[in-house]
């Protein structure tokens, strides 16, 4: 194992040796726009108690280390230094060590990342630590149970803007470097090392303020920030971002009965960030991808003000009280993703975020659930590679998923109050699920720990279906099935859920409503719902309506019917949502033909009032054409959705959030079909006006990209098009039109330039490797073989984020099966076979990741397989 990959183990003994309390940092980024710079003097003074005589280490990845000196005493670097470790021996009972080196520069999004700008050429950089790229940047002991204060000093170009999670209390000029400033910044409470940021650079800066008073009469006062890169400030909505931030610290302070610990209350929204956003108490960062510069809908705002509150969430669930170490990541994150929906339903204008919730994150979830690398939701993370991988479905969406249930299990208010008792006892320590557990047991009077270990400590996903005995358009007896596999054990895990049934009929409209609902309890494999014996039998039985539980739902004949002739009639969103992931499920898993499921889009989506659903279900359709339908009837398949979707352009809502979808969508489906190519080049020349269609930049760079990846656009006119935007999303838009043009010499150089160099920074590799992929299968084909070939090479040579992007997007994912062939006999799964058979002691996170694609390929080869007739 390298010796910056941390194990659990070492973890444990090294917190059980020593107690941190302080650090004092410096860094010195004034050279930052250098090229030449690779990196910046980083100093990191640290105050630690330890058993005296023992030896412990310090996480430090770095450029070089210039000295070590530990209690007054200078060590010999050649004997302390141990590649990214610095060994600490003969401790006394209380410590200061300081450690002065290099760190260095980072274009992968991890630790230190610098960016410079494309449309102005200024330097901007932030950090990103989560879950230990903090000794990226400073030498600490990078683990969550360590906790200290920290306060930290930047030295930067004197007009830049500066920030970190403390407020700053000084700000000095650096004597013989006029144009030289140093920041100085309030020391913090106790906290993590992988939440600690700073933020340097010609930011743009807005700010503002927000305050309540206490119930104690005390005033509470939050300054507020908001940063972006200067050539954004145009698109920059600092008003409608502040007044989103003021409604969730109003709902939050109220709700978790803690008033907001950390001070001030910055976000930055930066370049090139590997995350949605990180929740560094008092300085948030955000991926920039929510400063729309483009159109974007309203399911994206949305989406915004779900993040938004999510990271708000943590405040307090993850900052305030952490996970003592990553196997409890889901203390945190299943929480902030719970709450972050609970904040937009309850303290914003929108009233889909369940619904939203429904479709988008559930589905996330399902699809991680049902693979062979699935895991409980309190999971095994025996090091920090492992960690780094569970950042996934499982701790996010299907962890928010259970909370939901476990909020109708014990009710509401119980829920809150052992929120509140777990702040209140743990504040600003470390946590394990056993404490949580007693927090919400006490305040609800339950003992949870059996349902615990039915939801929190198994893994899959429980399937149910009604079966239903019709007696005469009467209902008999009414049956519900749980299947629930866990795919590691291979056992059943039949789980407890508190489900609803609703029962649809026509109303005089011939709208399908809502006439009766049952809530029932099942727990094992089949359940009587004696309640329903004897009533007429619905046009749809809806089982889990209102999403109550964490399940797929397997539709009974009658209702299936119902719902593939009448789903647009269905006038509760959530019901109709809920039966489109149905539809979705049935498919993916080839229980019925995928073909059938994109028959209903191109039926139905068109009546679909929920954006948020729109886009999910058109994305669906778009990965059934290429992934889940068989190749000889695809080029059909699509050529009818290209119609569907060209006419429905035409005719959505001029300016509307359906006709934009529908836009999108007719570019995704173009990479593949080129049907409605004339009309894309006639849309980009202006010689085709669709009301109300604003064909700005996102949208060009569609349009073009599939042209691109249809040999119907020229490396001429891409470079022309880039010249026009010179922006950091137009960088990516060409990169990714590029590399899609259909000719060997350009897949040979972006193969080249993703696995054998190294100057692609993390967005503009993953826009290229998006690029190669687009292309017929004979083009692809003779990369199948090096990319099983170069796998342990890029993950012994990239960090994570990189080596993973690199492993997961090169897969062979796009195959196609042959009439007659078993799809466990496709060539890339055996070669993958092959693979994994004889790279069994290869790192577990990179054979994760090959297994899950590998998993990906064979449910789609399966879906081909089980839809031979359209």
């Amino acid at each position: 194992m390298s010796n910056h990959n941390l194990s659990r183990e070492e973890a444990a003994t090294r917190s059980a040796l020593i107690t941190t309390h302080s650090y004092d940092v410096t860094l010195d980024v004034r050279d930052a726009a250098d090229p030449a710079a690779a990196g910046y003097p980083s100093t990191s003074t640290i105050t630690f108690s330890a058993q005296a005589g023992s030896a412990t280490f310090l996480d430090f990845i770095n450029g070089g280390v210039d000295s070590v000196v530990l209690n007054g005493r200078a060590l010999d670097i050649g004997q302390v230094v141990d590649r990214d470790r610095v060994i600490l021996e003969d401790l006394d009972a209380e410590n200061t060590v300081t450690v002065m080196g290099t760190a260095l520069y980072s274009r992968s999004g991890e630790g230190m990342h610098r960016f410079v700008d494309p449309a102005d050429g200024q330097c901007y950089l932030y950090t990103q630590y989560e879950p230990a790229d903090c000794r990226r940047v400073f030498a600490n002991f990078e683990q969550p149970d360590l906790k200290a204060e920290f306060t930290f000093h930047i030295i930067a170009p004197a007009e830049w803007e500066v920030a970190s999670n403390g407020s700053e209390t000084a700000r000095t000029s650096v004597p013989g470097a006029e144009a030289v400033a140093q920041w100085a910044f309030a020391t913090t409470k106790r906290m993590s090392t992988y939440i600690t940021t700073v933020l340097a650079g010609p930011y743009f800066k807005a700010t503002d303020h927000w305050g309540t008073t206490l119930d104690d009469g005390t005033r509470l006062d939050v300054p507020l920030a908001l940063f972006c890169r200067s050539s954004l400030a145009a698109s920059f909505d600092a008003e409608e971002l502040f007044r989103l931030t003021k409604a969730g610290l109003a709902f939050f302070n109220e709700l978790f009965d803690y008033p907001y610990p950390w001070g001030k209350y910055d976000q930055a929204f930066v370049p090139e960030y590997n995350l949605g956003a990180m929740e560094n108490p008092g300085l948030v960062t955000f991926t920039e991808k929510y400063v729309y510069a483009s159109r974007a809908t309203d399911a994206q705002y949305q989406g915004r003000a779900n993040t938004l509150m999510h990271e708000m969430a943590h405040m307090w669930f993850g900052d305030l009280v952490t996970m003592a170490w990553w196997d409890d990541l889901w203390l945190k994150e299943s929480f902030a993703d719970f709450m972050g929906t609970l904040g937009v339903d309850r303290a914003t204008d929108w009233d889909s975020a369940w619904v939203n919730f429904a479709s988008k994150r559930k589905a996330w979830a399902y699809v991680q659930d049902q693979l062979p690398t699935t895991h409980p939701i309190v999971a095994d993370i025996p090091d920090l590679e492992a960690a780094k991988q569970n950042f996934d479905g499982i701790t996010y969406a299907k962890g928010a998923s259970v909370l939901k249930q476990l909020v109708a299990y014990v009710g509401f208010d119980a829920f809150i109050a052992g929120s509140r008792e777990y702040f209140k006892e743990h504040e600003f320590g470390n946590t394990s699920l056993q404490d949580l557990l007693k927090a919400l047991s006490d305040a609800s009077g339950r003992d949870l720990g059996h349902w615990a270990r039915q939801w929190l400590q198994t893994s899959g996903i429980s399937t149910i279906a009604a079966d239903i005995a019709d007696d005469d358009g009467l209902m008999g007896a009414v049956l519900l099935e749980q299947d629930a596999i866990d795919p590691i054990t291979g056992h059943q895990e039949l789980r407890p859920h508190r489900l609803r049934l609703g029962l649809y009929d026509a109303d005089q409209t011939g709208a399908l409503v809502r006439t009766e609902s049952v809530d029932v309890d099942i727990a094992g494999p089949s359940t009587v719902v004696a309640e329903l014996a004897g009533k007429k039998r619905p046009a749809l039985l809806l089982v889990n309506d209102d999403d109550l539980s964490y399940a797929k739902v397997r539709l009974d004949p009658v209702s299936e019917r119902t719902v593939r002739t009448s789903l647009d009639k269905i006038q509760d969103p959530m019901a109709r949502a809920l039966c489109w992931t149905a539809l979705w499920d049935s498919a993916r898993d080839a229980v019925t033909p995928a073909s059938r499921y994109i028959s209903a889009v191109e039926q139905f989506a068109q009546a679909e009032s929920g954006i948020g659903v729109l886009l999910n279900v058109l994305g669906n359709a778009s990965s059934a054409i290429e992934r889940f339908v068989p190749p000889a009837a695809r080029e059909g398949v699509r050529k009818d959705f290209l119609t569907v979707t060209a006419r429905q352009l035409q005719v959505s809502p001029p300016g509307s959030d359906y006709q934009l979808a529908w836009a999108r969508t007719l570019a995704d489906v173009s990479r593949h079909g080129d049907t409605k190519l004339p009309l894309l080049r006639s849309i980009l020349d202006g010689t085709t006006i669709v009301e109300g269609l604003v064909v700005d930049a996102e949208l060009r760079w569609s349009l073009w990209q599939a042209l691109a990846a249809q040999g119907q656009a020229s490396q001429e006119e891409l470079d022309r098009e880039l010249e026009a935007d010179r922006t950091a999303s137009g960088q990516e838009g060409h990169a990714l039109a590029s590399a899609a043009r259909p000719d060997p010499s350009v897949k040979a150089a972006a193969w080249d330039a993703v696995v054998n160099g190294n100057g692609l920074s993390n967005e503009i590799l993953s826009a290229t490797i998006a690029g190669f992929s687009i292309a017929p299968a004979f083009m692809t084909a003779p990369y199948v073989e090096p990319y099983f070939e170069c796998l342990e090479r890029v993950w012994a040579g990239r960090s994570i984020e990189i080596a993973g992007r690199i492993v997961r997007g090169l897969f062979p994912a796009a195959q196609d099966l042959e009439e007659g062939m078993d799809p466990a006999d496709h060539p890339v799964l055996v070669r993958t076979d092959e693979w994994l058979r004889s790279h069994a002691d290869a790192p577990r996170a990179l054979r994760r990741i090959i297994i899950e694609q590998r998993s990906h390929l064979m449910r789609s080869l399966t879906g081909q397989a089980a839809t031979g007739q359209v």
